[in-house]
Order: C-alpha cells, then structure tokens, then sequence
C-alpha cells in the first residue's frame, strides 16, 4: 500500500483563484540575489502566498513561474512527510545565472491556507486560474524582459492551459504527463497486485465517464476518496498532447529516464505533438531532478535527502533554453 501512495502522488486542496493585489517583504538576502515574499488576493479575499527571487547583477531579467507538481507540496517542493527543497534549489540556481523566478504554495498549502476548504467542489481549473492570477500578477511589474513557465509534474498540464489564456514568452514542462491522466494510472497500476487493479480499474472507467463512484475500497480511500473525484474528473478530461499543439511558442520537454512516475514515453508524445518542441531526456535524472538510479528503493531515498544538488545538466539545459 506504501508503494501504492508514492506512485500516486496525493490529490491536495485547491479554490478558485481571481482578482489580484499584493505587498512584499524582504528576506533571505545573499550576494547574488534577493527574496521577497509576494502575494495576490483572490476576488473572495484569499491571500496566495509565493517568493520571488531576484538576481542583483541584471535589473530586467527573464523571470520563470515554477508551477509546483501535485500533493500537498508547498513553494519550496516540499510535502508534510517529504522535504525536498527542490523548487528552492531550483530557483536558487537559476538567479546564479541571472534569472528570476516565482515560486508559490498552493491552496490550502503552506501560507496559502484557506479556512473551512471544501475539496469537493475544487477542480483542475482552480489551479489553472491561479497560476493565470500569477503570471498576470508578474506581468504587471513591467521588469521582467521575458516570462517563463515551468511546470512541473501535474503542473506541466496546468502550465500549459494557462498558457493558452495568457500570454508568454516560452514554456517548460519538466516531467509532465503526455496522455490522460487516467491512462497514467492504469499504467502505474499495472506493477500493483491484481487485487487492487480489480479494484481500481472500474473506478477509473467512471470517473473518465464523469460518473462519480459512491463506495470506494479502504485500500483506495486516499486516492479515490469522493470528496476528491470531482477533481479527479476534471483532471482526466484534458489529453496533454492535444493542449499543448495549441501552444504557439518555444517548449522545452524536460524527462529524466529514472523518473517512477513518469516514463520517457510521455516526453515524447508532447515532443511529437508541437513543432515548436524540444524534447530533453536527461540521464539518470529522477522525478525530482536529483541523478538516482532505476533502483525503487535508492531512488525513493533520494526524495528525504533536502540538502542534495539537482543535476546540473538540468539547471544548464533550463538556462540555455531561457538564454536562446
């Protein structure tokens, strides 16, 4: 069952995002960059809350959205259970070669919390209007000489809706999905036992159809749980491949090949479906840009391991691509 929750990376708490504001506040100031806290306000007085990181060398550098991947994962790539840091590493990184970025927590997640959250009425759409809210947010500071989004995971899909909404400049997608989500699932299911394929396989089948499924198996609570399919059902709608052949500007498609989550097969769907499209398999690159080997147990060890480097060849090859 433990297998089963680290392959399927939990569904986390969202709401509709809107009308934006916002203050900062100085932090974490080094010789190379400066951080700020930033925050938009949504039309219903939520607060999201984000960091932007800002090189001192350049003042109109390009900057990149970082759209973090599903579960509750916060601004700097980290969950309740897992710290990674790898956004923050990340962002880091990138304001070494003098390019800003954004990074943010999701609804309900870190400071971006929202009081009395009702999961079941949040759907895919909500996060997709949030990083709208945030890209306008960023356009609005008229310093930026390019915008950037990367998406990773669960948000390369929700980079790319909204970047058919708003416009920018190039687009990243870093581990993201190539086919339906519910395909994806049932192909990580297939190294379950059947027990719990037999389980799970019908209940994909409805929510693909749109039919919710009143009584899900304890074993598959967690996932399958009613409050979370309406989620699940707007997420399974969109064919990535098809969404991303609407995008009309440069697009690198990052995918490591000791990803668990996520196979090469999928970097090449997006790859085929847009001609403006660079695909970039890095070697022995894992699902959170850390070099690992295929091995589940070591590789699964590198996600408790905060202080280590992603890979450099990921950092260059983002950097070039921003530079190009």
């Amino acid at each position: 069952m433990k297998r089963l929750l680290i392959l399927f990376t939990t569904i986390t708490l969202i709401f509709i995002g809107c009308k934006t504001s916002y203050k900062t506040s100085e932090q974490n100031k080094n010789d190379y960059a400066t951080q700020a806290e930033v925050n938009v306000k949504t039309l219903d007085g939520i607060k999201l809350y984000g960091t932007l990181t800002l090189p001192k060398k350049v003042s109109n550098p390009p900057v990149v959205l970082i759209i973090p991947g599903s579960g509750p994962i916060d601004r700097n790539g980290n969950s309740p259970k897992m710290k990674m840091n790898i956004y923050q590493i990340l962002s880091d990184s990138l304001a070494k070669h003098d390019i800003a970025s954004l990074r943010y927590d999701k609804r309900g997640i870190g400071k971006s919390q929202v009081p009395n959250l009702d999961e079941s009425k949040l759907t895919i759409e909500t996060y997709v209007k949030d990083a709208e809210t945030w890209l306008q947010w960023l356009k609005n500071q008229k310093h930026f000489s390019k915008i950037i989004v990367l998406g990773h995971s669960e948000g390369s899909l929700i980079g790319i809706l909204a970047a058919e909404n708003q416009k920018i400049d190039k687009f990243i997608s870093v581990a993201g999905a190539g086919r339906p989500i519910d395909q994806v699932l049932k192909e990580q299911l297939q190294s379950q036992p059947k027990s719990i394929r037999e389980k799970a396989l019908p209940i994909i089948d409805s929510l693909k159809q749109g039919k919710q499924v009143k009584n899900v198996p304890r074993v598959l609570y967690a996932l399958f749980r009613p409050s979370v399919q309406p989620y699940l059902i707007s997420w399974m709608k969109y064919d990535p491949a098809k969404e991303i052949a609407k995008l009309k500007i440069p697009i690198l498609i990052i995918q490591g090949t000791t990803d668990l989550q996520v196979s090469t097969l999928d970097a090449k769907l997006l790859a085929q479906a847009n001609p403006n499209a660079k695909l970039d398999i890095i070697q022995n690159m894992n699902h959170i840009f850390r070099k690992a080997p295929k091995n589940r147990i070591k590789n699964l060890i590198t996600y408790t391991k905060p202080d280590l480097p992603i890979m450099h060849k990921f950092v260059a090859d983002i950097v070039s691509f921003i530079n190009q």
